[in-house]
């Protein structure tokens, strides 16, 4: 392909692996929710309670592992969340074979889940940014921004066939496989990692020690210096925020939309999963034009021009209807979300790399991740809360209008990266993927 840049043999099984974790949760899409509704016979209340509490308890217990993270190899750790990502998982199908399965164990699968998922990102992020060049970094998460899109764009569908053939947890059974084979992937790599930023041994977590967890314990403050990071810099600051009510209203209409598409508006679940694969192939052209875009235009005009356009349309879900028409419309609201986001992300991901020392990074993209995932169950749990008042319609339109303000969170100015003061060692390769 023209043009296409070489990232090296280590990130080519990165991406392999992040490939098979994407793939295998793609065809496992929305499935503890679908579950909940099919199996569990759970209401609007408690499919989004499953979406809000599962990740809000994932983030605390993620809160404490940041500084953990920081101080360590990052391989091991992304295997190990693989691991227990995958075991977490598998416990559903186990469950369900022995007529065990209920709500409660549907809710510590997904806050075990979230809560492995924020330090594998804040793993993969420490990772990625000692092994690409700086000016390989928008190319290596757009790349990963395309993986996702197209994961989401293949598995419903064949999630929901399979789930027509096979039962209610066949795609759960392939999230926990898609694990396993991104931790074997990560485990592939059987390169030499470089000892991540010591800390001193006094523990103040940005000093001296050893490199893989040792000289001095993590002090009580650390797990904060993430947030300090974020708030001490302008420009993270509002992307922060502004990503907080942005995907916490977007993830809010979410089961919200299961409810309303399953139960009133009589979808199949073949129909509910293509409704939201299909417009994830704009996330293919929203991703291969981030970097043209950006060299273009220039990162600010991106952030606020496509961060603005991402937002305005979610109102658009309130005015689904039953049938071919319905299924229409959701698919084109779905679809310009999605190419707009897909460019939007791997410019904000870059950004962010470049705006953090690389002794925060873990931190920092942890930091991140529990402000979102705690947006996200505030207002997933606000959006039950009110469906189950005024029905999942008008929660959809109230989701609608409030994000409309998003954009006035944005920054005025995209700052340039920072100059890091104490770069960790870093190895690049040469040989082509």
């Amino acid at each position: 392909m023209t043009g296409r840049r070489a990232l090296g043999r280590r990130f080519g099984w990165l991406w392999a692996a992040y490939a098979a974790s994407a793939y295998g949760s793609g065809l496992g899409f929305g499935a503890l929710p679908l579950i909940a509704v099919l199996v569990v016979h759970a209401g609007p209340a408690e499919v989004s309670a499953l979406s809000a509490v599962g990740p809000a308890v994932g983030a605390l217990i993620a809160l404490p592992l940041a500084p953990w993270v920081e101080f360590r190899r990052k391989r091991p750790v992304m295997i190990a969340a693989d691991l227990v990502r995958c075991a977490a998982m598998a416990s559903v199908p186990l469950a369900y074979a022995l007529g065990r399965l209920g709500f409660v164990q549907l809710l510590v699968v997904s806050a075990v889940v979230a809560a492995a998922k924020i330090a594998f990102g804040a793993a993969v992020g420490a990772y990625l940014k000692t092994l690409v060049r700086p000016e390989d970094l928008l190319v290596a998460n757009a790349r990963f921004e395309s993986t996702n899109w197209s994961s989401i764009a293949v598995g419903p569908p064949l999630g929901g066939a399979a789930i027509g053939l096979f039962g209610p947890v066949i795609t759960v059974v392939a999230d926990a496989a898609g694990y396993l084979l991104s931790a074997l992937g990560i485990t592939a790599i059987r390169d030499h990692e470089e000892a991540p930023a010591p800390r001193p041994a006094d523990g103040s977590g940005s000093g001296s020690g050893t490199g893989s967890g040792g000289g001095g314990r993590i002090r009580a403050g650390a797990v904060l210096d993430g947030w300090r990071h974020i708030m001490g810099d302008p420009g993270l600051r509002a992307l922060c925020l502004n990503a907080m009510l942005v995907s916490g209203l977007i993830m809010a209409t979410e089961p919200l939309l299961a409810v309303l598409l399953l139960g009133p508006l009589g979808f199949e679940p073949w129909q509910y999963g293509l409704a939201f694969a299909a417009p994830c192939l704009g996330g293919l052209i929203g991703s291969r034009l981030a970097r043209r875009v950006v060299a273009r235009h220039g990162r600010h005009r991106v952030f606020r021009v496509v961060g603005t356009l991402r937002a305005v349309w979610l109102i658009g879900l309130a005015f689904v209807r039953p049938g071919v028409a319905g299924l229409v419309t959701v698919i084109a609201v779905e679809l310009a979300i999605i190419v707009h986001m897909s460019l939007y992300n791997p410019v904000l991901a870059t950004y962010r790399l470049e705006r953090t020392p690389q002794r925060l990074v873990a931190r920092t993209l942890t930091a991140w991740s529990i402000a979102q995932q705690t947006a996200v169950a505030v207002l997933t749990a606000l959006g039950g809360l009110l469906a189950g008042v005024t029905g999942p319609r008008t929660a959809i339109a109230v989701a609608g209008v409030l994000i409309l303000a998003s954009p006035l969170l944005l920054p005025h100015r995209a700052r340039t990266p920072q100059t890091e003061p104490e770069p960790s060692p870093v190895r690049y390769e040469e040989d082509p993927v």
